[in-house]
Formats: C-alpha cells, structure tokens, sequence
C-alpha cells in the first residue's frame, strides 16, 4: 500500500436528468438533474523514482478492466500551446482514450499557466488510478464480478472485458470521470480547496470546457454541473463561451484557457446552477433500472437537433410545452404532493414520445414504453422515465422509499426478464444531493500501487 499522505483521492457523482431531456440544450430552457450516489473516484500520486532520476510521463490506469492503462509524455508547445501530452505505446498496441487525453491537456495546462518560464521538473510524473462504482457498468450475466482485492465490499468489480466491451448503464461515466480527473490533478499539483465555492467555479469551468471538447463541443453540460455541484436545476451555459477556444496545443490556447476559466477577457460564463428548493418528498427514492443495453447520446442529440432547425415553429411549441409540463414536476416534488407524481411524469412522456416520433429518434423506446407503464401498476412506484437523451440507457424510477415498494419491484423485474428474456434489474444507486468531494484514502485499500 502506497503511503496514504502522498495519495490524493477525489469522487464525482453520476447524474440523471429527470426533466429536461435535449430542451436542455438551449438556454431559454431548464432541466432538473439529480446527482447519483455511483461515483467515479479518482487517486493520484507521484510515481516515485531514485534518486537524480526524473521521469516526464503520466500513467492512467483502470484496473477494474483488461488492458486499460494508458501512459502519456508531456511537454510544452510552442507559442504559448499550453502542456500536450503525447500517448505512449503499451505493450503492442495504443487504445486511445479522448476524454482523458483531453482532460489532461487541459489540466496540465491550466496547472502550470502562461508562465515562459515553464520547465520539465515543474510538473513531476504522476500516477492516476480511475475505480467506478459498479452500477455504471452492466454486471456480466454469466458470472458475477470478482471483488477487488483486500476491499471484502465488492464496490469495485473487476471485468473480463477491456473498458471498450463493457455496457455502460448511462449514469454519466464520462462527465465524471473528467470532473473527478480534474479535481484529483488541481488537488494533487495545487493547494486546492474542494469546498471552496471560488474553487468549484474554477473546476466547473475547466472541467466543462475539457469535456465539451473532448466529446465534439455537443451537450449542455448539465451533467458536468451536477458532477460538480450535486443535484441542481441547470441553464446551460451560451456556447460562445468555448467556442472561440483553440484547439489544445495551438498557438495562444494557455491563455485562452486561462481566460475562459476565470471568465476573463470578455469571457462572461452565463451557468445558472440552482440548489434551493431541488430536492425529493420525504419517503420518496429516486432508483435507476438498468436494461442492460446503452445509447450513443451524442448521435441521438445531433439528429434531434437538425429535426429541430427543419421544424422549427413545431418543435419550438413542443419544448414550450415540455418546460411548462417539467416546471410542473419540479413544482410537485419541491411541494411533496406525492399524490400529483404520476400524473406530472405521464404528461412528460407523452410529450418525449411526440418529440421522439417526430425526430425519428427513439427517446422513448416502445420496449422503454412497455417497461414503463407495467412499473407504474407495481404498488409504491410513482412512475419513472427514461432520463436525459432517452433510448436505451438506464430507467429513472420514482418510488416509495421502503423495503416492501424495494421487494415488489424486484420480483416484478425477475418475472420481466424471465417473459422477455433480457436481464432487467434495479441498481443499487440512489439519488443524492452532494457533488464533488474530498475522499479518505483507506476507502481503496487494495487498488492503491
């Protein structure tokens, strides 16, 4: 075990978005995201050398997966490019990994400023070691996972499979793990405060602008948010704020990064992250149901998207509609008129059914719409949608917070799978409020090198 005061360990939530769903995406609109207790956790620590001996090399490693390490050179670019890290060859083979390179790019960058007088020693080598709470992956069906070694919890399963086989459940694995990574390299390189409100605008607007580039420059970033922030109402931020941002590694990008995260230089960041009043009834759970299969989110929202721009008098009246029917939720949860629940969501789905049948996008799958509606005949659940892009990822469900509701539901999904032979289960995370945080080291005994 690594000594622990040389380890850094931070964890950032996974989001659902219960209200919201691609109308998000435009700033005269809200969405209402719960945070998730499944989090992404992130350690790192120097990676030790002997002595006159310095390496300029950062390890990334998922040890929860086959073949999942990655190993990266840094230097600094030319004409204030900022730090660009370059792969390294592992064993025979490069697998690339985006959302890390980019966020180590970003990072790295901002960590060192636009300083001239950089040096290769003023950042030493790192070691970066990514642990996801089981439910962002879909559990093998054949065998359960293996638990991690000297843990005895099982938090952290091993997979047979390398990163790219596993099915992920939708929770916001990629947003997370760029939030976490960002605020496990500021706290390991800088004096960095994680509850400082001042520091958490700092990471929110780094973390966006590694995750908006490093996924296309599409989304709202409301899942950034509620990595950072917990579980929020959320306005997106104006895409003018990245898009003048040149690539990493360019000509002029530290300071244009530099700008954009402090809001510099005409950058004005116009986010409107909302805590008050977001929360549940007492004795109601938010629970996520996963169906074992995933979407591709980003090909969803681009071809809702251009339905939008062909139809805009149509779909404009549409998102109208689904803010004010959204509010409406918001406003019965916030009130705790759990009897109004079910109502409020069967408004919501049949305005995302409209949407997804007139943008030939399947939002709300007819397999999702059977699932659905047979969930709200099981006693104690409220109703449930399919959260955020829609498709095929994990269902949100909204129910009574007792083991009896618990019991019903999981003998309603066994029988489910049984009939329609796919494995529907109920993961075991829940929604919580808390966002980014600061975590004890001897949570990951067994994982630490």
């Amino acid at each position: 075990m690594a000594d622990r005061d040389r380890v850094t360990a931070v964890s950032a939530p996974g989001k659902m978005l219960l209200a919201g769903g691609y109308i998000v995406l435009d700033r005269a609109y809200t969405g209402l995201v719960f945070g998730l207790s499944a989090r992404i956790n992130v350690l790192a620590q120097e990676i030790p050398t002997s002595e006159g001996v310095h390496l300029t090399e950062i390890v990334v490693e998922s040890p929860q997966f086959l073949e999942a390490q990655w190993r990266y050179g840094y230097h600094l670019a030319e004409e204030d490019g900022g730090i660009k890290v370059t792969q390294l060859q592992v064993g025979t083979h490069i697998t690339p990994n985006p959302f890390v390179e980019t966020t180590l790019n970003y990072v790295l960058t901002y960590i060192t400023g636009t300083s001239k007088h950089f040096h290769k020693r003023t950042l030493k080598s790192a070691r970066l070691t990514i642990l996801a709470d089981n439910d962002y992956y879909s559990q093998p069906t054949s065998s359960p996972p293996s638990s991690a070694p000297s843990t005895g919890t099982g938090r952290f399963a091993r997979f047979p499979v390398p990163l790219s086989g596993a099915h992920k459940t939708g929770l916001g694995s990629s947003a997370a793990l760029v939030t976490a990574l960002t605020a496990a390299l500021l706290s390991h390189y800088l004096s960095f405060d994680l509850n400082s409100p001042d520091s958490k605008l700092v990471l929110h607007n780094l973390a966006q602008a590694a995750h908006c580039a490093a996924q296309g420059k599409v989304g709202s970033g409301f899942d950034v948010a509620a990595a950072v922030y917990g579980s929020c109402s959320y306005r997106r931020f104006s895409p003018s704020v990245l898009s003048s941002l040149p690539k990493s590694g360019t000509p002029g990008f530290a300071t244009a990064l530099d700008n954009v995260v402090h809001g510099l230089n005409g950058v004005t960041w116009d986010t409107n992250v909302g805590k008050a009043g977001v929360g549940l009834p007492q004795g109601v759970a938010v629970r996520m149901c996963d169906v074992n299969c995933g979407s591709q989110t980003v090909g969803m929202v681009k071809q809702v998207l251009t339905w939008r721009a062909q139809n805009s008098e149509a779909a404009g009246k549409l998102w109208g509609e689904l803010q004010q029917k959204n509010e409406a939720l918001a406003d019965v949860l916030k009130g705790g008129w759990t009897d109004d629940i079910k109502e409020a969501i069967r408004a919501i789905r049949k305005l995302v059914k409209k949407m997804g049948a007139e943008s030939g996008v399947p939002i709300e799958p007819d397999s999702q719409t059977e699932l659905l509606d047979a969930l709200e005949g099981v006693e104690g659940v409220y109703g449930g949608v399919v959260p955020g892009a829609g498709g095929y990822d994990a269902l949100a469900l909204l129910l009574k917070d007792d083991e009896e509701t618990l019991k019903r539901v999981e003998q309603f999904l066994d029988g489910w799978s049984k009939e329609k032979g796919s494995l529907v289960c109920l993961l075991g995370v829940r929604g919580e409020m808390e966002g980014i945080r600061k975590e004890e080291v001897a949570v990951y005994d067994g994982w630490v090198q």
